[in-house]
């Protein structure tokens, strides 16, 4: 959501995306009913405006026509405020990218009642910015990619249900965040997962250095089918709530506390003191945890450096 994130950029094109769509409709239309007083109509190149919405503020081009007949209802001439749009959008994903949806979602975005054409281009063209997105290469090599799904009612013929919407999220070389793609399915499960790497890899991705996920079962087996040479970190969540299995409740709070000294250890020295330190404290009464093939902070640490 904030400066440079997937949100500013996918608005801004499917921005661009919808104005281009309304040009075209209304060069089309001019064909069909051609002024003879007027030389034939064409495209003529973009203009620049400064549009601030929820979004943020950001740089939109605006097509131009020679004739300068045409005027976007999209975002009018002299408008530079544009609201309402980011929800409409979310809705619009949401409902699950249908022509009926869609088209329902644009007339209600517009706000006027536009020609069926006008509809009809502009979903196809919102639907072929999604593909690109959906579809673009990716990086050969990111140094983290955070991978995990989130549960989310949806509407789905008349019902609310559950969907898990599967996420990930990767961090380039050059330490930028990006989102590298988005599923949905009704629940998440390690195999659908193997799906995802999948397609990462006939994206373009050729390796992993570390993928960050929870404890979903067969989760680092379809990461190695995939990119077996990548370090599997699970989420420290889960990591502690692992081993807080192994802890009588009154001793909880306490254990955690000197657990997560580990895990945010800046360096892996530091994380082999902290754990020395927790082994002192806690060996006697919880041996198991120290030693639990989870615990490997260090190693992964020193990976990382």
């Amino acid at each position: 959501m904030g400066e440079g994130g997937i949100f500013k950029q996918l608005t801004k094109a499917l921005i661009e995306r919808c104005l281009t769509a309304e040009l075209d409709t209304h060069l089309e239309e001019e064909k069909v009913d051609p002024n003879p007083e007027r030389p034939k109509n064409r495209r003529n190149g973009h203009s620049q405006k400064t549009v601030k919405g929820e979004f943020g503020q950001s740089e939109i081009q605006i097509p131009r026509d020679r004739n300068g007949d045409f005027t976007p209802k999209l975002i009018g001439k002299g408008e530079t405020r544009f609201t309402g749009f980011d929800d409409k959008i979310l809705s619009l994903y949401a409902r699950g990218m249908t022509t009926r949806d869609i088209q329902g979602q644009l007339e209600d975005l517009y706000g006027v009642e536009v020609s069926h054409t006008l509809v009809s281009n502009v979903t196809e063209a919102v639907e072929a910015e999604r593909k690109l997105w959906q579809n673009r290469m990716l990086d050969p090599v990111y140094a983290i990619v955070y991978l995990d799904a989130l549960v989310v009612k949806v509407r789905h013929e008349g019902r609310v249900i559950n969907k898990a919407i599967h996420l990930a999220l990767g961090v380039t070389l050059e330490g930028k965040k990006e989102l590298l793609g988005m599923w949905m399915t009704q629940n998440e499960g390690s195999k659908f997962w193997l799906t995802v790497l999948t397609e990462l890899q006939n994206r373009g991705g050729q390796d992993i250095l570390i993928a960050c996920v929870d404890g979903l079962t067969g989760f680092p087996e379809a990461i190695e089918a995939v990119f077996p040479q990548t370090m599997v970190q699970l989420c420290i969540v889960h990591l502690v709530r692992n081993a807080l299995s192994y802890v009588s409740y009154k001793d909880r709070k306490s254990v955690a506390t000197d657990l997560k000294l580990v895990y945010s250890a800046a360096t892996a020295a530091e994380a082999e003191l902290a754990l020395l330190s927790f082994a002192q404290t806690w060996d006697k009464q919880y041996p198991t945890i120290r030693d639990l093939p989870t615990n490997r902070t260090p190693a992964i640490l020193e990976k990382s450096e």
